[in-house]
């Protein structure tokens, strides 16, 4: 049986934060459970674009405030939406005061209402990733070193500080979420820790698994080395069908699972999801 590691995911849009707030501490003293998740967007991606929506970072930080135990991150941030070298100074921040537990997602960057109403670049798809290539490489830089430079084709630094460094060695795991072919791919090959997959089709995740193998094989990194991630969304009305579309991701080598939640949340639903979903999936 693989080790499998449990997670959940409250996006923080048509929600409250005291009901997010609940969710997660009863996760967080829930063993079954090692990570919970929150995104990254400015206005719902689903539903009524009035709605409410919580600003990603400054609510995890009051989450990782608020739990002991649970490691924790957005999936995924935009790289577009923050300078990279400001971006890292955040998730140091949020990795110091949660003592540790950060895991750092990042992806490109997509949604085109957000940058087209707030007035953000929305680069065309190769010059985004090329883009998040070069922010994880500076972020790294400035996670482990005094002074970090960085000469790139989209960022630059000079003589650049970040202090207080992350309290993770020698930084926290970096999270990408993407799956293109020729250039995704290969940035997860390069950088990623754990590489998450958004869609539940078992045949197309074993496709883009054998592409990750062959990039990682030309950068020279074991592909096991990266835990591959994958998000469904938690049907409460039907628990064990939830089970069971997780099932052939996690005979196809997903070790790494996120329950999405969508608000309201039922009372009692950490403790259904381990007794209805965790236990049925082997």
């Amino acid at each position: 049986m693989p080790n499998l590691r449990w997670g959940i995911k409250t996006a923080p849009m048509h929600t409250t934060y005291d009901a997010m707030l609940q969710v997660w501490q009863e996760a967080d003293a829930n063993p079954t459970f090692e990570h919970a998740w929150l995104f990254d967007h400015f206005n719902p991606i689903q539903g009524d674009l009035d709605g409410p929506c919580y600003e990603g970072w400054t609510t995890l930080s009051a989450l990782a405030a608020e739990t002991e135990r649970l490691r924790l991150g957005l999936m995924v941030a935009g790289n577009t939406y923050r300078h990279p070298a400001v971006h890292a100074h955040m998730a140091a921040t949020v990795d110091v005061i949660s003592g540790g537990r950060l895991d750092f997602g990042v992806g490109a960057g997509w949604n085109e209402y957000e940058h087209q109403s707030m007035g953000i670049p929305l680069y065309a798809p190769g010059e985004r990733i090329r883009r998040l290539g070069e922010a994880c490489a500076l972020t790294r830089l400035l996670w482990t070193q005094d002074l970090a430079n960085y000469d790139g084709r989209y960022y630059q630094l000079r003589e650049a500080r970040l202090n207080p460094k992350p309290i993770q060695k020698p930084y926290p795991p970096i999270v990408i979420g993407g799956s293109g072919e020729q250039l995704t791919l290969r940035v997860v090959a390069e950088h990623a820790n754990i590489w998450n997959f958004t869609s539940n089709d078992v045949e197309m995740f074993r496709h883009k698994q054998n592409v990750l193998r062959e990039h990682c094989a030309a950068v020279g990194r074991n592909p096991d080395e990266i835990e591959h991630s994958v998000q469904v969304r938690v049907d409460y009305n039907d628990l064990p069908a939830t089970a069971a579309a997780l099932q052939p991701l996690v005979d196809a080598g997903a070790t790494h699972i996120i329950l999405g939640l969508v608000y309201p949340y039922p009372d009692g639903i950490v403790g259904r999801l381990v007794e209805d979903v965790v236990a049925r999936v082997e």
